[in-house]
């Protein structure tokens, strides 16, 4: 009497469609699951699996996904830089200057060559600045720096400045950690990176004798044509 009771309560408490096999028939039927069956259902439901969304609409989906942050706003056109080169600066600045338009902070057709006015222009600012350089050869390239030029006694500035050139192709040279030698600044010369006694970027205070070394700060190779360059233009970009 007792184990008929038990027996009706389980069927009580047991679900409908509950189905008891056995455990080989259980582990077949997860193997189907994992295989054929649930590419099936998978039609079925509508459901795409990311494998079909990377091999049918890889392209697609990249170029939909392409932000738009990335297309600045400059609000005065560039005398050193294309609308492609732009761009490809853009995606290498730190993340909290993204939706800022770049404002001219200084530039060398305005303000003239000199340290001194550069410096005097920096004041106020608290964004990163963007220096690009346009030698006598016609060659692009200069510097992100983490924070506004100033005179320092040694260097200072974060891991987020980093050195770039369009020499032969654009390339960007972060900081690989070695040692944190970023900025140093002073009313003779302007630098970025250091080690073994070189530079990765030099500019005397005239703003107009230059040279480029490779240095450990970033790894760069030299960014110009020649290791010593005269300055045809700079331009300095501020984000705000």
């Amino acid at each position: 009497m007792f184990s008929r009771r038990v027996k009706d309560q389980e069927k009580r408490l047991t679900p409908k469609y509950t189905c008891v096999v056995s455990l080989t028939e259980y582990h077949r039927r997860i193997d189907a699951l994992n295989s054929e069956d649930l590419r099936s259902l998978c039609k079925r439901l509508q459901i795409t699996t990311k494998e079909e969304v990377n091999s049918k609409h890889g392209a697609s989906i990249k170029t939909e996904l392409e932000p738009e942050t990335f297309k600045p706003n400059l609000r005065e056109a560039s005398d050193l830089l294309e609308a492609d080169q732009i761009e490809k600066l853009a995606r290498n600045l730190p993340p909290r200057t993204i939706g800022y338009p770049w404002t001219l902070a200084f530039g060398t057709s305005k303000h003239g060559m000199s340290i001194k006015t550069l410096y005097r222009a920096m004041q106020g600012q608290d964004t990163p600045v963007l220096m690009v350089i346009k030698d006598s050869d016609g060659q692009v390239f200069g510097a992100l720096a983490s924070e506004p030029f100033k005179v320092s006694d040694g260097f200072y500035g974060t891991g987020e400045t980093f050195l770039f050139t369009f020499n032969p192709e654009f390339e960007v040279y972060k900081w690989t950690g070695d040692n944190m030698f970023f900025i140093k600044g002073d009313m003779d010369s302007l630098a970025f990176g250091g080690g073994s006694g070189e530079f990765g970027l030099w500019l005397d205070g005239d703003l107009y004798h230059g040279r480029s070394h490779s240095c450990k700060t970033f790894g760069n190779p030299m960014l110009s044509k020649k290791e010593d360059f005269y300055v045809q233009d700079i331009e300095i970009w501020a984000f705000e």
